[in-house]
């Protein structure tokens, strides 16, 4: 996950915060280094919990044999992503983790296509990199149906679900190995659109 993610939901956080202050509380908890590690906001119109706390039961799939997560890269960002937001009958979770494995894309691919394939009919789709938002956002005139946008690429994404309810698993080719990232999104309320 890119930092950026993160600094978006704190940027949300703190917003929603600053409208409702007098009446939220706050909860921050710190890594050893001192960076944040989970930030909890409640309000009495809903809720913020960002955390780079996730595992892969949270993301409903099992993790290839052999995978490492990924390690914060030279920038400092987090592999992993727990987002919750919650309010005016809207809700929003997003869990995300980055994996890197020896074994070539086909392996992976193989190996996640048979998980998600516990979740319903499986989508394949080839892209340059992971784009979640054109599943997210209701783009097809009210159809609920996960499909494959952007320019085709080396990456494989795997999805299945609707897009409100969706796993989605983006495999991709690095060094003699792979990069992988597995994720859950579930949106709910009227007009479910980040």
């Amino acid at each position: 996950m890119r930092r950026i993610r993160l600094l978006i939901a704190f940027t949300v956080a703190a917003m929603v915060a600053m409208l409702l202050w007098p009446a939220c509380s706050v909860n921050v908890k710190k890594e050893k280094n001192g960076e944040d590690k989970q930030v909890d906001i409640s309000t009495p119109v809903g809720g913020i919990h960002v955390s780079n706390e996730a595992s892969a039961a949270d993301v409903g799939l099992t993790v290839y044999p052999g995978a490492r997560l990924k390690q914060k890269n030279s920038s400092n960002d987090d592999k992993s992503a727990n987002v919750n937001i919650s309010g005016f009958g809207y809700s929003l979770k997003v869990v995300a983790m980055e994996y890197q494995s020896d074994d070539p894309p086909d392996k992976l691919v193989g190996f996640y296509r048979s998980q998600l394939a516990k979740y319903g009919k499986v989508l394949e789709c080839r892209t340059i990199h992971l784009n979640l938002d054109a599943d997210i956002k209701d783009s097809d005139h009210g159809s609920h149906d996960l499909t494959c946008e952007g320019p085709s690429g080396s990456t494989v994404e795997l999805k299945v679900g609707t897009k409100e309810n969706q796993h989605v698993v983006s495999v991709e080719p690095e060094g003699k190995g792979s990069s992988f990232s597995l994720v859950y999104v579930r949106t709910h309320g009227k007009d479910a659109e980040i």
